[in-house]
Parts: C-alpha cells; sequence; structure tokens
C-alpha cells in the first residue's frame, strides 16, 4: 500500500440506513416503487418485480426515500452456496425517479466527506470479494442468511487521499456510464426491432393484400403454418455447474438470468432462445444468449435444430406472447418443459423470414457491436479495478489505455 493511504473501518466514514416494513396490503400495482433485496441486482439496482407502495408519502417514510445514485445492500439472502441470490448484494440506484426502501435492504451513506468520496466507495464496496466475505460471514440458515449494519460498518478499506479516489472513481464511473449507454441503446434498438416484428408478424402489414386463412391463432396468412414449440427440434434443461469447476475467466455461465461465473465447457450455443424457467424473480423471461454458455438448470434452452423458424423470429414471437400465464407455483413460480411444449407459434414461409431479416439486420449489427464494446470495457474495468484501488497503477498510467475505448 503506497505510503499516504491510509486504513479505516467502513463505519469510521460511512453509516446505513435500514428500511422500511412495509405490509403486503399496502403495495398495488401502482404508486411508489418498493426496492426490495431481489431488486439489488449488482450493480445496479432493477425495478423488475418491485411492489408499488399505494399509499401517502407521510413524514414518517420520506427518511426512506431513495434517489438516484443511492448506494445500496442486501442484508438477507442466501449463503456462499448461491452466490447470485448471497446476502450482502450491493447496487447503485440509477433510476431518475424516487422508490422507497423496504426492509432488511440498506443504504450506505458517507459521514465524513473529508475521508472518503462517494463515488470511490461504491466502487470500493462493489466487488465479488467483499460480497464473498459478507455472505461468508453471514449468519442464519441457508436460504435465510443475515447480516448486521455492524458486520457491514467492520469492513476494512483502504483509502488513498481524497483528491485520487476522486480521480480514479472518475476512471471508473467514465467506463460504467458508457456501459450503460450502450445498455441503453440496445434497449432502444430492440424495442425497434419489437415493433418491426409487431408490423409483420401481428398486423400483418405487408401482407394486407393477400388472401388470409383460419388457425388455431385466428386469421393467418395464406401459406403460413401453426406448430407448436416441441415441433421445433429439441428443447433442454441446463445443468447443475459443479463449484470445483468454476474459473475467474472461460464460457459464462447463466443461471437464470444472471451471469454467475464462468465454466471450462458449454452446453448452449451462441443465438438460442432460452426461458428462465425458476428462481427468484424473471421465471417466463425469454432470452437470446449473445454467446456460447453453460446454462444452469435454472433455463429451458429452445435448440429449434429442425430450422423451421429463424431463432431471431422465434425470440421476438416468444417475446410478445409473454410465458408468464404458465408459470405455476406461488413461493418458487416454475416453468416445465411440459409446460413450453404445446405453446402455439406460426410458422411464415422461408422467404418471409428472409425477407423481414434483412431489413432486420442492420438493428442486429449495431446491437451486437454495442454489446461487443460492452465486453471490452468490462474486461478493461475488471483489469484496472484492482490495481488502482491497491495503488498497483496509477491514475497517470490509465490515460492512454482509456482514451482508446472512451
Amino acid at each position: 500500500m503506497p505510503e499516504n493511504w491510509k486504513t479505516y473501518k467502513l463505519g469510521e466514514i460511512a453509516d446505513i440506513q435500514n428500511g422500511f416494513a412495509f405490509k403486503s396490503k399496502e403495495l398495488g400495482e401502482t404508486g411508489i416503487p418498493v426496492i426490495k433485496i431481489k431488486n439489488i441486482v449488482p450493480p445496479n439496482v432493477t425495478l423488475e418485480g418491485a411492489g408499488y407502495y399505494t399509499g401517502e408519502l407521510t413524514a414518517k417514510l420520506k427518511k426512506y426515500i431513495l434517489r438516484k445514485n443511492d448506494f445500496l445492500i442486501s442484508m438477507t439472502g442466501s449463503t456462499v452456496n448461491v452466490m447470485s441470490s448471497a446476502v450482502g448484494k450491493m447496487g447503485r440506484y440509477r433510476l431518475d425517479e424516487i422508490s422507497l426502501l423496504n426492509q432488511r435492504a440498506g443504504k450506505i451513506y458517507i459521514t465524513d466527506k473529508e475521508k472518503a468520496d462517494f463515488e470511490y466507495l461504491c466502487h470500493l464496496l462493489n466487488r465479488y470479494e467483499i460480497h464473498y466475505n459478507l455472505a461468508l460471514n453471514a449468519t442464519g440458515s441457508a436460504n435465510q442468511a443475515n447480516i448486521s449494519p455492524a458486520q457491514i460498518k467492520n469492513i476494512d478499506l483502504k483509502l488513498p487521499p481524497l483528491e485520487e479516489q476522486k480521480s480514479i472513481a472518475s476512471i471508473l464511473s467514465a467506463l460504467d456510464d458508457k456501459i450503460e449507454l450502450n445498455l441503453q441503446m440496445n434497449k432502444t434498438l430492440e424495442e425497434m426491432a419489437m415493433a418491426l416484428y409487431k408490423h409483420w408478424f401481428v398486423d400483418f402489414g405487408p401482407f394486407q393484400r393477400g388472401q388470409f386463412v383460419d388457425s388455431e391463432l385466428g386469421k393467418i396468412p395464406k401459406g403460413w403454418e401453426v406448430k407448436t414449440l416441441k415441433d421445433l427440434g429439441n428443447i433442454f434443461y441446463g445443468k447443475m455447474s459443479k463449484k470445483n469447476l468454476k474459473q475467474t475467466k472461460g464460457i459464462p455461465i447463466y443461471s437464470g438470468y444472471r451471469n454467475v461465473g464462468f465454466y471450462p465447457i458449454s452446453n448452449c450455443k451462441k443465438g438460442k432462445v432460452i426461458v428462465v424457467a425458476r428462481g427468484v424473480g424473471g421465471t417466463g423471461d425469454v432470452k437470446i444468449t449473445t454467446e456460447e454458455c453453460f446454462l444452469t438448470n435454472l433455463s429451458i434452452c429452445i435448440e429449434n435444430n429442425l430450422e423451421l423458424i429463424d431463432d431471431l423470429i422465434l425470440f421476438f414471437s416468444l417475446k410478445r406472447k409473454g410465458l408468464d400465464f404458465l408459470r405455476t407455483g406461488s413461493a418458487q413460480p416454475q416453468i416445465t418443459i411440459k409446460d413450453l411444449n404445446d405453446v402455439l407459434l406460426q410458422i411464415p414461409p422461408k422467404e418471409t423470414q428472409r425477407q423481414f431479416l434483412n431489413l432486420f439486420k442492420p438493428l442486429l449489427l449495431n446491437q451486437d457491436s454495442n454489446y461487443q464494446e460492452n465486453q471490452t470495457l468490462t474486461s478493461l474495468r475488471h483489469t484496472l479495478l484492482p490495481k488502482l484501488i491497491n495503488g498497483e497503477v496509477r491514475v497517470k498510467d490509465t490515460e492512454k489505455t482509456l482514451s482508446k475505448v472512451l
């Protein structure tokens, strides 16, 4: 550690605001979002699956208001056996609208601004090794592990002088902002692609002058077919990954809708449609793999090996249809292969598919370019972060590298 760096306990420079115990009867479909521990999906916070407070925002609730860039931590979760849902997850709240903080989620905030920069602290804390150590020392059962504010405030931190903290944070934040921008651009591109899909395959815009025939899905253009998912070929569950084979790099492991590590082998090709089969939140979500990967048994892959329909058209068809209606179970919702087998799909002629994909290809290329750039930026961030926060690399040494990617 450089001579002018100092070691502090987190509690010497920051504190933790606990959440409020909202009652289930106070939550509905509209209102102010309530952020629960499941909404903390490192490195950010998501509204996916959030409840909404339907009551009045009284004075007693104002201390639980979350605003853009607040930094949250989960104080209940699983143990190190399932790191994707383990206690101690942290994430930034990046949304413009306010939310409310639920119980067992905490907000970390700076108390000594002369010693610590908030942006730097967020980068310093939001690392796998911090998360792992918190989960490792949690108390309780495997599925109900807990950590206390006192445990969190006992974390040891190495801090450089304040100005150097700010410089390091600006580098890491610039990388994060670029990654976030690419994600937003890809979200917009996907919305444009969905609109194009709807025009062709829901509203049948290009085919209105042709003949239509009756089908199990209603009127469809003459020459189109209706098939079930099981007609498309092989559908299979992923497999449990083995702990002793997990790596720090290699083939990405996808568990449900999260990347949870790396593996030496794959079981799913790039460009294949997968369905989240079970897990905490996301059950029924439809994804398409952006790279060769290893799927765990929380996902189902639709291999589509008979090539009756292009994988991209299949993806948009299922995503628009939505598969939430197939979910069973309340405490642990799930979707099975048996549930998926009889889902009906319209199959356009191959020439129609080819014409659509020719229009779609520019959107796909832009999306893939943004994804590949994010892979490079994320890799660079993972390389720089430990070196910067340990003083192995100084800010001035990174300027040439960053100028090439930002």
